[in-house]
């Protein structure tokens, strides 16, 4: 299987969080900011979480997650362990 670039784990990424805020349906989303400041609360980013990586066949440990600041960094940490992966 090849690894996903992180262009792809970032649209993925996105489709999960405009799926679960509804409000950014169709508008652009800066990575930089964090879920909380783009309208999720603390379900909606468990689930925009849990989504992707049900979607891309990732488990990240609890831990390894509580340091995300944005969503940005959520996709770095996404492409990292899909390379590890791959």
């Amino acid at each position: 299987m090849s690894h996903q670039t992180r262009e792809e784990i970032e649209r993925i990424v996105l489709t999960h969080l405009r799926r679960t805020v509804m409000q950014l349906e169709g508008q652009p989303i800066d990575t930089s900011l964090s879920m909380k400041d783009l309208g999720a609360n603390s379900l909606d980013i468990v689930e925009v979480v849990s989504g992707s990586m049900r979607t891309l066949r990732i488990r990240i440990p609890r831990a390894e997650l509580e340091h995300l600041t944005d969503v940005a960094g959520l996709v770095d940490l996404l492409h990292a362990k899909a390379l590890e992966k791959s």
